[in-house]
């Protein structure tokens, strides 16, 4: 993984100092709380319902065991012993107080970790696959990409202040999407020309929150060392002419709506050529520079281990479950990625008590390199474990109570922190998500379901992703009452698809049994091996509608 190096460090050092400064005088009152709230933000702080809540980069989602092990003392030190995965690949604390962030972000800073652009009007952290880099399916190791747009990006002053928020996300797998590139302001995909050439299919103006919309190809290749410029020339043309007289129009997504993609691309191209072959033109040796942190482990020449796991999977039901639901294929072989699901009933999806972080960070070390990912499904990732060592691992997580194997199934919720902590949220999204899995809690039922993705948001804002759920639910506010809107058929996929609404909205109490009937319609009508996706985008929303309302209302 990237390691800082003596500049890196300087500059993360002296926004400590500046923030330290920057907070003493506003709790002297030296500072009212308008001019406090940029300089807040532009450190990852937020004032959430009951106390403020602080927003760590993890970028890209690659973070060390002597990183994880950071959070879990800060988590104890500073909080309440836990912390938060978010679904952009970051980590939350959602009770530090005020005065002693300043001291947090100084721990942080020693393992290099800052809270810088995780939120406020810039380039938020660069997402990718949390596969990145050990499957065989990608062009390339994407990581080193979104480490030069995260060092081009930080503190980048033309990017300061944008009119709304920026998020960039980057995938290299050639038959799948896990970082849901069509969804955001500027989407990369890895590509090949005919030469053999790799570049990047550039896509723009995706999003989600009130408006909802599948980025649009502006880019079919553009070549490796122009990126940044040509990064650079579509900010340029959102600093000239996105809209900040209204932040819910605000986003890119609605100035690409706006002009068209032609014209908006027309734009971008005349601000390209004035900086194409410039200082930003990205040499091969800075490549490769940033290349050279992203090298293999020092994995060992063994064996494919399938045969020799068939007997422990054959002896033990719960593991061979857990292989089948939580082990990924490996491009080295002898190795496999391993998903550790966060998503225990009883506790928000995502969180996790400092015990178990520090445990994860502990068997990073024994069995994985001491890396783990954090996944946009809000699960960590061992991503180099050796198959020979998959049941020890599987032993070690069950007596952890993270030996859950659900992942990718409808009880592997993304949720996002809902009512009971964001000042936003129409609703509660946390018990929501819990009474489903109390709800479908027979795993061999949600094994014969099979893959489906279910997310769930407190608000328009969409920090669950509902838009792109293959079921996504939505808290609504309704004269005061919580209630919750369905949609179906949404894919965070290479296609990426907009869920669509399936009706009127339902009270907190009925969502598990209208869950239910939308999935008694699917077991009744799918057609053999067809995923829950597939058979809501064959049969329409018409068989869905006629169950669920034909006794809710």
């Amino acid at each position: 993984m990237y390691v800082y190096d003596s500049y890196d460090q300087q500059i993360v050092d002296q926004r400590v100092a500046q923030f330290r400064e920057q907070t003493d005088r506003f709790l002297k009152g030296e500072l009212a709380a308008e001019e406090f709230l940029p300089l807040r933000l532009q450190n990852g702080l937020y004032i959430q319902r009951h106390a403020p809540m602080l927003r760590i980069a993890v970028p890209y989602g690659l973070i060390s065991s002597t990183q994880l092990r950071r959070i879990a003392y800060i988590s104890r030190k500073y909080d309440k012993g836990y912390a938060h995965f978010t679904t952009r690949q970051n980590i939350q604390l959602n009770w530090p107080a005020l005065e002693d962030v300043p001291d947090i972000l100084a721990d942080l800073a020693e393992v290099q970790m800052h809270a810088i652009q995780t939120s406020g009007n810039c380039i938020r952290n660069t997402t990718t696959d949390q596969f990145a880099g050990v499957i065989a399916d990608e062009i390339e190791d994407p990581r080193p990409w979104c480490e030069i747009i995260r060092q081009w990006s930080t503190l980048h002053p033309e990017f300061a202040f944008l009119p709304r928020k920026f998020k960039i996300a980057v995938n290299a797998a050639t038959s799948t999407d896990r970082a849901a590139i069509r969804f955001h302001d500027i989407g990369l995909q890895l590509v090949k020309n005919e030469t053999g050439d790799v570049g990047f299919q550039v896509f723009v103006g995706g999003g989600l929150g009130r408006t909802p919309i599948v980025g649009q190809e502006i880019n079919a290749f553009l070549p490796q060392q122009h990126l940044l410029s040509y990064l650079e020339a579509i900010l340029r043309v959102y600093n000239l002419k996105g809209r900040r007289d209204n932040k819910y129009k605000a986003r890119i997504k609605i100035l690409v709506k706006a002009l068209g993609v032609e014209a908006f691309s027309t734009l971008v191209d005349e601000q390209w050529q004035l900086i194409k072959d410039g200082a930003e033109t990205l040499t091969a040796s800075e490549i490769e520079r940033v290349k050279s942190h992203f090298v293999d482990p020092a994995y060992d020449q063994i064996q494919d281990q399938t045969e020799a796991l068939a007997q422990l999977r054959f002896n033990h039901p719960a593991f061979d479950k857990w292989i089948q639901r939580n082990v990924e294929s490996h491009k080295k072989t002898g190795y496999a990625a391993v998903t550790v699901s966060l998503k225990k009933p009883g506790y928000a999806p995502g969180d996790a008590t400092a015990e178990q972080i520090d445990t994860l960070a502990n068997l990073a070390d024994s069995y994985s390199f001491g890396e783990l990912r954090v996944s946009h499904q809000q699960n960590i990732i061992l991503a180099d474990v050796k198959q020979s060592d998959l049941f020890t691992l599987w032993n070690a997580l069950n007596a952890l109570g993270l030996a859950d194997a659900t992942v990718g199934t409808l009880n592997d919720v993304i949720c996002c922190p809902g009512g009971d902590y964001c000042a936003l949220a129409n609703a509660k999204s946390i018990p929501i998500a819990e009474a489903i899995q109390v709800k479908f809690d027979d795993l061999d039922y949600l094994y014969d379901l099979g893959d489906i993705d279910l997310n769930i948001s407190g608000c328009m804002n969409a920090c669950g992703h509902h838009h792109i759920g293959n079921i996504g639910i939505l808290g609504v506010d309704k004269k005061g009452e919580e209630f919750y809107q369905i949609s179906l058929g949404g894919d965070s996929g290479i296609e990426g698809q907009v869920g669509k609404i399936l009706g009127p909205s339902f009270k907190a109490e009925q969502v598990p049994d209208v869950l239910q009937k939308v999935i008694d319609t699917y077991v009744e009508k799918r057609q053999e091996n067809e995923l829950f996706i597939d058979a809501v985008h064959r049969l329409g929303l018409e068989p869905f509608k006629e169950r669920v309302y034909a006794t809710s209302h």
